[in-house]
């Protein structure tokens, strides 16, 4: 059952940058959020993110925290670091879900946090809400 409120909305005016090394959740972010017509680019890992973040800022990304290389902790910490990309919103998609986990998220910078498996009510309810306060900020 599709929520009302992606009925009636446009959001393709949105950027989300979706960051994944498994190429399957990359692919279900984009099934689900596709159906909104979200703008959406991906990227397989944490260098790749900053790299697309440089070359155009979103105004959301959806992190995986386990990756190889730059993990999404330090990627949310060099993005809060530089006052380019420090309003970005944030939210972390992911299979770790310890309470240590989970504030370790928080205190360096995540706006939200949805566990694995995805719920695409829920990833959906929680885009919305992030780009309602994104709406917010720029009025």
């Amino acid at each position: 059952m599709t929520p009302l409120y992606a009925q009636d909305h446009d959001y393709s005016k949105y950027l989300v940058l979706a960051v994944d090394d498994i190429p399957l959740n990359l692919l279900l972010v984009q099934k689900m959020l596709g159906r909104f017509n979200f703008r959406l680019k991906t990227a397989a890992n944490g260098q790749q993110a900053l790299d697309s973040v440089d070359e155009e800022k979103p105004d959301l990304i959806l992190l995986d925290l386990m990756m190889p290389g730059i993990d999404g902790f330090e990627v949310i910490r060099r993005l809060r670091a530089n006052p380019a990309t420090a309003d970005i919103q944030i939210v972390i998609l992911s299979a770790l879900n310890s309470n240590e986990d989970i504030v370790k998220g928080f205190n360096v910078g995540a706006n939200d946090f949805i566990m694995k498996p995805i719920i695409m009510e829920k990833l959906l309810s929680t885009v919305v809400t992030q780009m309602q306060l994104v709406e917010a900020r720029k009025k």
